[in-house]
């Protein structure tokens, strides 16, 4: 390759020429550096592959995906170390008297010393309003905070950065799990699917499947029909129903 198609990074104090057009982590890795942690579904989900960086000529700190953002001449990165950040431990009962929303700020009293200096929302590499859903939490109001918060990776860099100290990845969580146990509607098809687990059909099916040896079951898997992307909701059902 051209040296040309080359750019100039520093990674975790180091420096690399890469070649450019890549992402952080293709570019590192085509040039010989292997990943043994620090990795995850190299799809932008998982937020284990975090790092903040600068730019050279710019005073701005960055947050992102190494496998998301692509490498820029001049960079300077740095990966995101695993930290004590705050998980309180609880189940999702409530305490006699107590209600949902009462007890994520219980388990979560920190949110209530936000500053709303929006740093949080200035680094998340997903783009959310960890403010707002902050500030969701504090009002009590979990439904919209579990709507707002839905696609965090849990990449900890609004953590790593809030002067308050909130664990606002974990909070979050708590609110949707509170949400989703004690006031989001129930889902009747849920229910419905449930119960039909333990129809008489549906056991003779699962007990054929246990018969199945490795080798079949895998063929049997990878020939299933898959529902297209377009069909709307419902609406789709395929040809073999012998399981349904």
């Amino acid at each position: 390759m051209d040296q040309l198609d080359h750019i100039s990074i520093q990674y975790d104090g180091e420096p690399y020429t890469v070649p450019s057009g890549r992402t952080i982590l293709t570019a590192l890795e085509e040039i010989g550096l292997r990943f043994v942690r620090g990795i995850g579904c190299r799809g932008g989900v998982c937020g284990a592959c975090t790092v903040f960086y600068r730019v050279d000529g710019e005073p701005e700190l960055h947050a992102g995906l190494m496998c998301q953002d692509p490498v820029i001449d001049g960079m300077d990165i740095m990966p995101l170390p695993a930290f004590p950040q705050k998980k309180a431990r609880y189940d999702l009962e409530l305490p006699e008297g107590d209600t949902a929303d009462y007890r994520v700020v219980a388990l979560y009293p920190e949110v209530n010393r936000c500053i709303m200096c929006s740093e949080c929302v200035r680094v998340c590499p997903m783009g959310l309003d960890v403010m707002g859903y902050v500030g969701m939490i504090k009002r009590g109001d979990l439904r919209h905070a579990a709507e707002a918060s839905f696609t965090c990776i849990q990449c900890q860099a609004c953590a790593l950065r809030c002067p308050a100290q909130i664990s606002q990845p974990n909070a979050a969580l708590a609110a949707r799990r509170f949400y989703g146990r004690h006031q989001a509607p129930q889902a009747e098809h849920l229910t419905k699917s449930v119960e039909r687990t333990q129809d008489e059909k549906f056991q003779r099916n699962m007990e054929r499947l246990r018969r199945v040896d490795m080798d079949a079951l895998r063929i049997l898997y990878q020939r299933q029909e898959r529902e297209p992307g377009d069909a709307p909701p419902g609406t789709w059902l395929p040809e073999d129903r012998s399981m349904l």
